[in-house]
């Protein structure tokens, strides 16, 4: 029988930590790094397991989740964060597939619950995440906040959902917002990121349309266009910031409001173009659902 290690990192975790390891008190092994957090969370991890580590909190956190990695002694790694939740379906399937399985890794679909409610589109969902994996096989590269765990080796889906409570309010939005712009700043400048000003409308606007035209975020109503544009927001800072490294350059002269008139035009055709393109996405699937009703 294969064993399963489980590997989690923790900041400050005490509303969720619990819920998180009650999930996967099943497995073989937990292992748990610990960022030094001045809450309660170190006291309930106890009751789980004893593998628990202390490291320094950093930023990049990403290094301490490979920490944890490096930690497991089990054949195979499954790798959740502390605001997640493994359905018992989940579990039996994870179980299923590492005494029978044909890949390295395998990557989960994460259903997330955001503001209250599980989302279905916007790029929420299925928002597949690479978390089990065979030991040894799989690493992050520590790199950017967002980066997934790399496999060497063939890669295959799970079916069913980890369950994550991301946002619950929006001071914890606006929160990571700023901690995760601050990242992607760092790795766009070591990038060698140049921006213009028209980057100001641009990132916002591309975004946004992604998510709530071609992603159809608009089918996930009020939430899904207030998650669109909230990551519209987080495009704009992230050019705020990079705006800011490069000293707060000046630009703009008496033709400026020309250019940023012409730039929205830009904005404005794409909205039309999404708009019709989304309208006919729509009809599409009626007529398609009517077909099907129709005797033959």
């Amino acid at each position: 029988m294969n064993k399963i290690s489980v590997a989690v990192l923790t900041f400050n975790e005490e509303n969720n930590i619990g819920a998180c390891l009650e999930s996967v008190k099943w497995a073989d092994e937990i292992i748990l790094v610990d960022e030094k957090s001045s809450d309660k969370t170190v006291n309930i991890a106890k009751k789980y397991t004893q593998n628990i580590f202390l490291v320094d909190h950093d930023p990049m956190f990403h290094k301490n989740k490979q920490q944890a990695l490096e930690k497991c002694t089990g054949d195979w790694i499954l790798q959740i964060d502390a605001d997640e939740v493994v359905t018992p379906a989940l579990a039996n399937e994870i179980k299923e597939i590492c005494h029978a399985a044909s890949a390295s890794g395998y990557q989960i679909p994460r259903k997330n619950r955001i503001f209250g409610k599980y989302m279905e589109h916007t790029g929420w969902y299925p928002d597949y995440q690479m978390r089990l994996f065979k030991n040894g096989q799989g690493h992050y590269p520590c790199k950017t906040v967002h980066e997934l765990i790399e496999i060497s080796g063939e890669v295959g889906t799970l079916k069913k959902d980890l369950l994550h409570h991301h946002y619950n309010s929006m001071s914890q939005f606006l929160v990571r917002l700023d901690k995760y712009t601050t990242n992607d700043v760092q790795y766009l400048l070591k990038k060698g990121e140049k921006i213009v000003w028209s980057d100001a409308i641009k990132f916002p606007a591309d975004e946004f349309f992604r998510r709530f035209f071609l992603w159809e975020g608009y089918k996930d109503g009020l939430h899904g266009l207030v998650l669109s544009l909230l990551q519209a927001f987080n495009r704009l800072v992230v050019f705020a910031k990079l705006w800011e490294k490069q000293n707060f350059w000046e630009y703009g002269d008496k033709n400026f409001l020309t250019e940023v008139t012409n730039e929205t035009k830009k904005v404005r055709k794409d909205w039309n173009h999404w708009l019709m393109v989304s309208e006919k996405n729509l009809l599409l699937k009626t007529l398609r659902k009517f077909k099907n009703r129709l005797p033959l």
